[in-house]
């Protein structure tokens, strides 16, 4: 997932690096283009001030001011025809950049939606398989619950308590007790009175087997139980 985001994210750097600078050079000549308006403008507005100006003094003006006025109203015509011209120039080349910024604009927009259908196929596909994976593990440890389960079932306490007596017994017949014997008395080995030389009788009473209690939740058979995959 690491080694997929990084592609991604260089691929993604690529198109942003060449959205910039569309987007810094359609900028720029959006400035020039309205620099060239307000320069065209003003030189619009000289023209009419020159006009007036040489409407007004028709008949108060000597001919030299006259001269002038109309010098300065031509000089003025020659400036709004530059200013056209360049005004006309730069909304020319903003189309162009525009045009060029709006196709990499698209292009962007269709780089972005493929990475982000290629992301979410990714991811979908890549926790898809990690859920197959831990289902198919459920399903394995829950075989193996089960023949633990059985295991148990067969276990016996009485059985097991009768062979660990089997493996680890020492004889049938507990040891003797010692004897008193007196030097001088002929009869050495007899017995003490009260005392018995056979087996000692059973020390240990039946053993608790499990049994089922109703409403158990902590207990119950292989019969009361099922799989969850099937």
């Amino acid at each position: 997932m690491e080694e997929f985001r990084e592609k991604q994210k260089l691929q993604r750097k690529k198109t942003e690096t060449i959205m910039d600078a569309a987007h810094k050079q359609r900028n720029a000549q959006f400035k020039k283009a309205m620099d060239a308006k307000k320069n065209y403008e003003q030189k619009c507005r000289d023209k009419d001030e020159a006009e007036q100006a040489v409407h007004r003094s028709a008949n108060v003006a000597n001919q030299r001011q006259q001269e002038k006025l109309f010098v300065k109203l031509a000089t003025s015509k020659t400036a709004v025809e530059d200013s056209d011209k360049a005004y006309m120039l730069h909304i020319n080349m903003l189309e162009k950049v525009r045009e060029d910024w709006q196709s990499e604009h698209i292009k962007a927009c269709e780089v972005f939606e493929a990475q982000e259908c290629e992301r979410i196929n990714f991811f979908r596909n890549a926790l898809w398989l990690h859920l197959n994976q831990l289902s198919q593990q459920c399903v394995a440890n829950d075989e193996m619950y089960e023949q633990v389960r059985k295991s148990l079932e067969t276990c016996s306490i009485e059985k097991d308590i009768q062979y660990f007596v089997n493996q680890r017994k020492t004889g049938q017949t507990p040891p003797a007790p010692i004897m008193y014997e007196n030097f001088y008395s002929p009869q050495r080995n007899a017995a003490p009175p009260g005392k018995t030389t056979g087996p000692n009788p059973a020390r240990r009473g039946p053993l608790p087997v499990p049994k089922r209690i109703p409403d158990d939740p902590d207990y119950s058979v292989v019969e009361d139980y099922s799989l969850l995959y099937q």
